[in-house]
């Protein structure tokens, strides 16, 4: 702080700068310091010093001349001062003591230009000096000139855009006119726009809540920045404003032309009409392929109609597109590219021979038990590579074969699994699938028709068809006398039309919910099946069926394990859709107080589901910490709850398993049980350490139902990732458990998913870098972990196909190129963990440790690519799943 000399303005100034100075600096004694400063300065500083002080003096004169020209040399002064990041510019630092001189005579000066001049180098000056809370540079600067602002400099502009936040709030509540500070909001918006601050200008129009200021401010060199930034930031925002930043993004994109961007956004605020008018809007027939692709990958139901797509013929390879009957044919071409079309039995995936000791025999034990987890095993290997070792064996010369002989080494309901499980391994192959399946449905066995049934619906998961013919087959079956023909149809139907809202299905369904008859099983499987062909419609219809289906369930009834599935079947209709919840929640505020806050926290957990909420997080973790009697069912729901809303975004996943390990070590056993669960939903399909090390400690719980939920939660985590170290403690456990029929059963389980499809597929209900939720796919690992809450009767009891849901959320992890005519081709890509690069300066790496590949390539959770050559041009910016590339005009060869 300089001093204040006796001659720089009369007592006054003296008086008023001593007190600033003690204000800034609490010194000792500020003499002595004084003194010590002048001598510090060098001869420059010193007449710089000087030049200004006596520029002070001349402010002060009675001469409007020698005022203008003092005046003017100050500003001058201040302009070209530059500052180092850590110090502040040599004018201010010196102007600093008379700044409450320039102040008083500020006030007593008439109205003029010089009136303004002095009050942009107060607005300057008060950048350091003016009190905390003030805003006085805002102050000056509404009374100065209008002049440039980015003139004085960036520091000078951050600290505006702070102070009008705060004026434009304290306005707000005033009710006070705010015309003068949204003049000043643009002039800003436009400097920042220019001098590449993006988030800044996003910053400051969001606290002034005017937004749509930024559509006018972009420019083709920096919306892509403004984008990025305004959607991430969305993940962060209270509602409703997170929906109205995606809504200026998709806008922004819009104008620019960057449609498949726009496209992403749509998907995110299920807005079909989006998704229309880019149809509309974009002509390019290869890019609109590439939408389909996207389409297709997010799983939604969309059909396109004359006015979105004029020409027949084109309009019908668009929809085959939609309808991902290109999706067998890719994962098979990924499959031989990377030579694992060799089919794999069980025993390969067990690996009994590195299992040193007992158990290393294990097919003693139950026999039956035994067979059916190899069933699914084989199911889970094989997935989608149309031929394995157990089911599609080509039948010998004796009569029946080997395929069958497979079949009946299942014991009754073991034998629906082991049917259905040759849908399984033709997924998406729904042509050979059908032709395969169709033996079965000349069985006498009741149990092999029901798993034929469910077959044809696991077959055409995730995909449609023309033809429908899973409803052609299946719609017979459910009005069948024998309960688990009719499940087997009722699962079936659910799988093939999840999220298509079908009408048929509806009314095939729904007489089901209401008939006196239908025993317990076959309502609880109605529900979900209609919870996931309606998932997320908030469909009022359906929502009244099952809360009726619900009310006229006995007490007994509502003590049933499968009884839960009502709830869940409820809450799959208002998947993600956040308040749409609030009136089904009040009405089961008067169900049977047996399951009334299950369902309460099974509707909450599913409409939140992927939102991200806080607040519900903590309603959640509220539920968890209550210590209750025995027999209480809800606090299961409400521990998946904290993982399904929390799974959002990594910064909230990270916060959710440390309070799960919390919960862990003073929550009840039914929490305790349900921890795994929700652990393996959080890291689903990638295998985190910290996570996996919990688990691993788990698998070895007192409890068994523990234990057991947590070597299906190291399923989960590894779920087609091959991961070889959770495949060793998988090994260490199957030999660790080899007298426990039910725990072993669980391992083997474990170790099919892990080797899910060879490695290829990912359980991830997240695509598009993590943007993006398919609702479909975490629908059904809602069903599966809820299940899994009561191990003992749903999953090792009679109802094991409830892992059948787990297809849902089945899609392979590939980057498949293709070329304009949607045939493989194959180009260097780049493949690397993903950076995070908002708002940073810059064109900065958005992949780090990368290795260069040529496609098609298995991506890992938490990888991104990006091409390798100028050859070609991606249609899509991000590169996952089918993506279309078209040559580069502009690419010019080496040789």
């Amino acid at each position: 702080m300089a001093p204040a000399e006796p001659n720089s303005g009369g007592s006054a100034s003296g008086g008023a700068t001593r007190d600033q100075t003690s204000v800034k600096v609490p010194s000792k004694d500020p003499k002595k310091k004084d003194e010590k400063k002048d001598e510090d300065l060098s001869e420059e500083d010193l007449a710089l010093k000087q030049q200004l002080e006596l520029y002070v003096e001349r402010v002060q004169d009675s001469d409007p001349g020698l005022q203008k020209v003092a005046l003017e040399s100050m500003r001058q002064e201040i302009r070209t001062a530059t500052s180092s990041m850590t110090s502040v510019p040599k004018p201010l630092k010196f102007l600093r003591p008379h700044y409450g001189t320039l102040q008083t005579h500020y006030e007593k000066m008439e109205d003029s230009d010089l009136k303004k001049l002095l009050a942009d180098i107060l607005s300057v000056l008060a950048l350091t000096m003016s009190p905390e809370g003030e805003r006085e540079s805002l102050k000056y600067r509404l009374l100065g000139s209008d002049g440039d602002i980015g003139s004085w400099g960036h520091e000078y502009v951050r600290n505006l855009a702070g102070e009008i936040a705060q004026e434009y709030a304290k306005r707000q509540s005033e009710e006070a006119q705010i015309d003068d500070l949204m003049e000043l909001v643009v002039q800003i918006v436009a400097f920042h726009m220019k001098h590449n601050a993006e988030p800044e200008a996003v910053d400051l129009l969001m606290e002034v809540e005017d937004l749509d200021l930024l559509v006018e401010h972009v420019d083709s060199a920096n919306y892509k920045r403004t984008c990025l930034y305004l959607t991430s930031s969305a993940k962060y925002l209270p509602g409703p404003d997170d929906m109205l930043v995606l809504d200026i993004a998709h806008s922004i994109y819009m104008k620019f032309e960057e449609y498949p961007r726009a496209l992403q956004i749509a998907l995110y605020l299920h807005n079909l009409q989006y998704v229309k008018q880019l149809f509309q809007c974009c002509n390019d027939p290869l890019m609109r392929r590439q939408f389909c692709f996207i389409l297709a990958r997010h799983g939604v139901t969309f059909e396109l109609y004359e006015d979105m797509c004029a020409e027949d013929e084109e309009r019908e390879a668009l929809q085959e597109i939609i309808n991902n009957t290109k999706l067998n044919e890719g994962y098979l071409t990924l499959a031989r590219d990377i030579e694992v079309m060799e089919p794999k039995s069980p025993e390969d995936i067990y690996k009994a021979h590195l299992i040193d000791g007992r158990g290393s025999g294990g097919g003693t034990v139950d026999s039956a038990r035994q067979n059916l987890a190899a069933t699914f095993v084989n199911a889970f290997v094989n997935a989608g590579f149309g031929q394995d070792k157990l089911m599609t064996v080509p039948s010998e010369a004796s009569s029946g074969g080997a395929s069958t002989s497979w079949l009946f080494k299942n014991k009754e309901h073991g034998k629906a699994s082991a049917a259905a499980s040759l849908g399984m391994i033709l997924l998406w192959d729904v042509d050979a699938g059908l032709a395969q399946l169709d033996k079965y449905f000349h069985s006498t066995d009741t149990h092999v028709i029901a798993g034929a049934l469910l077959g044809v619906g696991i077959v055409n998961c995730n995909v449609q068809n023309e033809c429908d013919p899973a409803l052609a087959l299946l719609a017979d079956y459910v009005d069948k006398e024998d309960s688990s023909i009719k499940i087997g149809a009722i699962m079936g139907l659910g799988l093939a039309y999840a999220g298509s809202q079908n009408e048929h299905v509806r009314r095939a369904l729904m007489p089901l919910l209401g008939d006196g008859k239908s025993s317990l099983d076959v309502i609880a499987f109605t529900a979900i099946s209609l919870g996931l062909v309606y998932t997320g419609s908030c469909n009022e219809e359906v929502a009244q069926a099952i809360i009726f289906a619900l009310m006229d369930r006995s007490e007994s009834e509502l003590g049933d394990p499968l009884a839960r599935f009502l709830p869940l079947g409820l809450g799959l209709l208002y998947l993600g859709k956040e308040e749409s919840v609030e009136a089904t929640a009040e009405v089961s505020k008067t169900f049977n107080e047996k399951i009334r806050k299950h369902c309460d926290m099974t509707l909450l957990s599913c409409a939140y589901a992927g939102t991200g909420n806080v607040l519900k997080v903590q309603h959640f973790l509220g539920q968890c910490a209550q210590h209750l009697e025995k027999g209480e069912t809800y606090q299961g729901p409400a521990v998946l709850g904290i993982a399904m809303v929390a799974m959002a975004e990594e910064l909230g996943l990270e916060m959710a398993i440390r309070s799960l390990e919390h919960l862990l070590q003073y929550g009840e056993q039914n929490i305790r049980r349900a921890v795994p669960l929700a652990l393996g939903l959080l890291c689903i399909s990638n295998p985190k350490v910290n996570v996996m090390d919990t688990l691993s400690r788990l698998s070895h719980d007192a409890d068994a139902e523990v234990a057991m939920a947590a070597i299906i939660s190291l399923g989960l985590i590894g779920a087609g990732t091959n991961n070889a170290r959770i495949a060793g403690m998988l090994r260490n456990l199957s030999s660790y458990y080899y007298k426990d029929a039910s725990l072993l059963f669980c391992v083997r389980i474990a170790q099919g998913l892990v080797h899910l499809g060879k490695g290829l597929l990912t359980l991830s209900p997240y695509h598009s870098e993590r943007f993006l939720l398919s609702p479909t796919a975490l629908a059904g690992l809602v069903i599966l972990l809820h299940a899994c809450l009561d191990m003992k009767a749903i999953i090792l009891g009679k109802y094991h196909y409830v892992l059948y849901f787990l297809v849902l959320a089945m899609q392979p992890r590939m980057l498949m190129t293709v070329d304009e005519n949607l045939k493989p081709l194959s180009v260097p890509v780049r493949v690397g963990q993903a950076v995070d690069v908002v708002g940073q300066a810059g064109r900065p790496k958005t992949i780090t440790g990368f290795q260069t590949h040529s496609t098609p390539v298995l991506l890992s959770a938490g990888d991104r690519a990006e091409l390798a050559t100028e050859k070609y041009i991606p249609l899509s910016p991000i590169l996952e799943g089918f993506v279309i590339l078209k040559e580069n005009p502009e690419y010019k060869d080496d040789n």
